[in-house]
């Protein structure tokens, strides 16, 4: 395994979430609550609509401080481990985030790899686009975004970039919309295509649906999965999903009624690419039981099916390792192997 690119130089999670900050100032606590409440709504699959879910610039505030902050740790999680399994020392030369809304995925790229690229951020909610490009202007390697209003449906058409990113899109759509949405990051993409969802068995389909449909069209799988072969889990017995870790900034916890300083956020997703990818060996698909003197892993190998590991004090660096280990790691570790 290739060692994980280094994260930019100047934090894009810190800028972000110092642009997130004001975003209520001015507007009334009952409207912001109304809003979010609808977009929970939304958010839980009260969808498919064939109208963009954020009307107004209520809306789009509520949006961005009730999920932005955890798509864009769930998107970051899955662009670290598409990273960790391309040749050493590669980005992204361009991106195009489609149904990119107020720009988490956007952002999250900025987060994974230094330098400036061109990128399009399409989205049909105008509200939404105008945001965005409020909160991108806190960031020069930003500044330069494109937002684009755009149909997300099946009269899409992207053009050609190195990295085409879908994430909590495909929800959203009709079946047929998302299969034409699929395809068209697809045919778009030159080197990689990274679709994310909500961490529920309907996100789960979702990926799995349009994972097979990019392995048909030529791509390989560089994570999460250590194969490009059939998902080893029956279907409707169990589902693949990850956790990533939010903080959660006053404002936050505000909106979404909490007193936590964190939350979880729960998201599958699928990570492919048309270049020779360098997998994970396993990948920890549940979170790993740690009892006295040994820890408990459930795994997804390269044998195409699901194992269970139990690591013991005997094993030396690879226990010290299996302690360390979190839900979505590669195993064993490049340290380890």
């Amino acid at each position: 395994m290739n060692a994980p690119i280094p994260p930019a130089p100047h934090p894009p999670a810190e800028t972000l979430r110092t642009s997130l900050a004001g975003l209520l100032d001015g507007l009334p606590p009952k409207q912001a609550t109304q809003a979010v409440d609808r977009l929970i709504a939304n958010y839980r699959g009260r969808t498919p609509t064939d109208a963009p879910i954020l009307r107004d610039r209520a809306d789009v505030v509520a949006y961005a401080a009730y999920r932005m902050p955890a798509t864009f740790e769930a998107v970051r999680a899955a662009l670290a481990a598409l990273a960790d399994a391309a040749p050493e020392g590669w980005a992204p030369g361009s991106h195009v985030d489609v149904g990119g809304g107020t720009g988490a995925a956007t952002w999250a790229v900025a987060a994974t790899w230094a330098g400036e690229r061109p990128v399009t951020v399409l989205d049909w909610a105008e509200p939404a686009l105008a945001l965005g490009r409020e909160l991108a202007e806190a960031t020069p390697r930003l500044s330069a975004t494109r937002w684009q209003r755009s149909r997300i449906g099946s009269t899409l058409t992207i053009e050609s970039t190195a990295l085409v990113t879908i994430s909590y899109v495909l929800g959203e759509l009709t079946e047929a919309d998302r299969r034409s949405v699929v395809d068209a990051a697809a045919h778009a993409a030159t080197q990689a295509v990274v679709i994310v969802e909500p961490g529920t068995p309907d996100g789960y389909g979702r990926i799995i649906e349009a994972r097979d449909r990019l392995i048909a069209a030529g791509y390989r799988i560089a994570a999460p999965c250590p194969h490009s072969s059939a998902c080893p889990i029956e279907p409707g017995t169990d589902w693949c999903h990850f956790s990533a870790r939010v903080s959660r900034s006053s404002l936050h916890r505000q909106v979404k009624g909490g007193s936590l300083a964190y939350e979880d956020e729960k998201f599958s997703y699928v990570a492919a690419v048309r270049f020779d990818p360098d997998p994970a060996p396993a990948r920890v698909v549940r979170r790993p039981q740690i009892r006295k003197g040994q820890v408990l892993l459930d795994l997804c190998g390269v044998e195409e099916s699901l194992r269970k590991e139990t690591v013991t004090k005997r094993h030396g660096p690879l226990y010290r390792a299996a302690r360390d280990a979190d839900w979505g790691d590669a195993w064993p570790p490049p340290s380890a192997q």
